[in-house]
């Protein structure tokens, strides 16, 4: 029987991404004996190649062997800017449930309320984060139970939604004039709500293998 290969791979962040290594190498033909630890942030597989087994992590978003190291720092691991990118995009999607939600409930329904923008806003931001939470609690179910779930959703960078909350706020004023939502205000609100915290979460996951969620 072929040797075990093994390998380092950088930006697995909890066992929803262990369970997604597991599976692409256990979908390569001649596979066995699959192994992937979160904490050392190694796998090793038989019956495969080397180049064969990394390739199925890369594709993955994963970074592989000193590209991923923590004591390493470097603005260029295109598997941690992807990954970054994948995790920045369901906070994205988590808060923009809250925030414009927000926003349109006051806009549309409540119209005659008399709060003030800025009261929208920190309301919107507020329930943003809920949401966000919220929506990983539901996706880490399929992984960890319910109270494991909700206590990773919640150790989310708080860093990294707020800024996320501030930059399509602050966008939707500068737009707008006030919390409004139209249909040329939210793509750009939604950009700025994705570029802002991007470089922020690639920097915690590559020196820390911390994600945003």
């Amino acid at each position: 029987m072929q040797d075990a290969v093994s390998t380092t791979i950088s930006g697995m962040t909890c066992m929803s991404c262990v369970g997604k290594v597991e599976d692409a190498l256990t979908s390569l033909e001649g596979a066995s004996n699959i192994s992937v630890d979160l904490s050392s942030g190694k796998a090793s597989v038989q019956g495969v190649t080397r180049d064969v087994m990394e390739q199925a992590i890369i594709s993955l978003g994963y970074g592989i062997g000193n590209e991923g190291t923590k004591s390493e720092f470097n603005w260029k691991d295109r598997g941690v800017w992807k990954q970054s990118a994948h995790n920045t995009k369901w906070c994205l999607i988590g808060c923009s449930i809250g925030d414009l939600g927000t926003i349109a409930y006051f806009q549309f329904i409540w119209t005659d309320s008399g709060w003030s923008t800025m009261a929208i806003m920190m309301l919107a931001i507020m329930n943003g984060l809920m949401t966000s939470i919220a929506l990983e609690t539901v996706i880490l179910l399929k992984q960890l139970p319910f109270k494991d779930s909700l206590r990773t959703a919640m150790g989310m960078s708080f860093i990294s939604m707020i800024s996320m909350e501030a930059a399509m706020n602050l966008t939707d004023v500068l737009l707008t004039g006030g919390a409004m939502l139209t249909p040329y205000a939210i793509p750009p609100m939604l950009i700025a709500g994705f570029l802002t915290p991007w470089p922020y979460n690639y920097w915690r996951l590559k020196k820390y293998g911390v994600s945003c969620h």
